[in-house]
């Protein structure tokens, strides 16, 4: 099967029983947990599981949508994905509030992989921060979007889908996304709950009026429902921001990559099928990564990764002088970030020291 794409830089999908990744089915909030969530594809086996599963994946041709005006491939063994997540609420997703006809990036991270792919490095990107959207080409009507300065970051995926965020993340970061990973509010649901559940323990209640969850102080096995209401929580714990909720979305997916080793996937055949048929049903993945056996070598990789290797960090922000309810880039030690990230080393802790993300108290909350 060949990547295809129409006229005006268009996503096509790939495959002859992909279709084109739609708004209404792309609704996410927690992108990173595919970091467990891609390893239980891993065994994916042949014959009628190959098929099923393959048949189940949806893909997207970033790189034809892009063309070749991208930062340039760094050969040195590291990989960088964006992982992201939409705040859609069409379709079965409804439950989560009303259909505005649109989706954005609720979740946005640059998941590292380091050369061997025995650590991780994750940089998560507030949705609310103020940056310059490049000019992008809309992946509904094909016509191109005027870039814009200070335009929130989540706008990017609302203009122009999927390539349009990885355009923008390129355009911050000068590094080339090598994949892009997307997933569902009703898989990332099904995903918990095939793993029987994640433990948690909260050091303070949780009553959040708006996610659902009424959690008290103690130790929890949460299923999907409370899961997805645990990583949509912000006005309940810390300072009610997004950087709040996105400590908590941290907290929970080392707990869930923990969870997805625990559970014998790689010895249990029958476990292994049910959780990689979830998974393949509920991402989006580029065409590099769109079919079993792409991903099968790439989730491979992952199997040495435990969740005491991943580091994860906020992108460094301040909260904007001109409107205290979005955050702007720390010019200087975003730099540092990014340029820890291209030469494949850990991100120093001077570079988040003057940031206003992963400080509250949300942190501690979670554990």
């Amino acid at each position: 099967m060949t990547a295809q794409s129409g006229s005006g830089g268009r996503i096509r999908p790939t495959g002859k029983r992909r279709k084109k990744p739609s708004r209404r089915r792309r609704a996410t909030v927690i992108g990173a947990w595919t970091l467990a969530g891609a390893v239980v594809v891993g065994g994916g086996g042949l014959g009628y599981a190959y098929f099923k599963l393959n048949g189940n994946l949806k893909a997207v041709d970033i790189n034809a949508a892009l063309g070749k005006n991208r930062p340039g491939n760094v050969d040195n063994g590291s990989e960088d994905i964006l992982v992201l997540g939409s705040d859609s609420r069409s379709g079965a997703n409804s439950a989560y509030g009303a259909d505005e006809g649109t989706a954005r990036s609720d979740t946005a991270m640059v998941v590292h992989l380091n050369k061997g792919h025995k650590s991780a490095s994750v940089v998560s990107i507030p949705r609310d921060t103020l940056i310059t959207r490049p000019d992008c080409t809309s992946d509904t009507t094909g016509k191109t979007v005027a870039g814009q300065q200070r335009a929130m970051f989540n706008t990017a995926y609302e203009v122009g889908g999927p390539a349009c965020a990885v355009k923008t993340v390129e355009s911050m970061s000068g590094i080339r996304m090598d994949h892009y990973l997307e997933v569902d509010f009703t898989g990332f649901k099904k995903l918990i709950d095939e793993l029987g559940g994640v433990k948690i323990t909260t050091t303070e209640a949780i009553h959040d009026t708006k996610s659902h969850l009424n959690l008290e102080p103690g130790t929890h096995t949460l299923d999907g429902e409370q899961s997805l209401g645990l990583v949509r929580t912000r006005k309940s714990v810390g300072d009610g921001s997004d950087l709040g909720r996105i400590q908590l979305q941290q907290a929970f997916i080392k707990a869930l990559m923990e969870q997805a080793r625990s559970v014998g996937v790689y010895s249990n055949p029958k476990t292994l099928f049910d959780l990689a048929d979830t998974a393949t049903k509920a991402i989006t993945t580029d065409s590099d990564l769109g079919s079993v056996t792409q991903l099968t070598g790439f989730a491979n990789g992952l199997k040495g990764l435990g969740s005491k290797n991943v580091h994860m960090v906020t992108l460094p922000v301040q909260y904007d002088p001109a409107d205290p309810n979005r955050v702007v880039p720390l010019a200087e030690s975003a730099q540092q970030v990014w340029t820890a990230l291209k030469q494949d080393k850990a991100i120093p802790a001077s570079a988040t020291e003057k940031s206003a993300g992963d400080k509250g108290a949300a942190g501690r909350i979670v554990q």
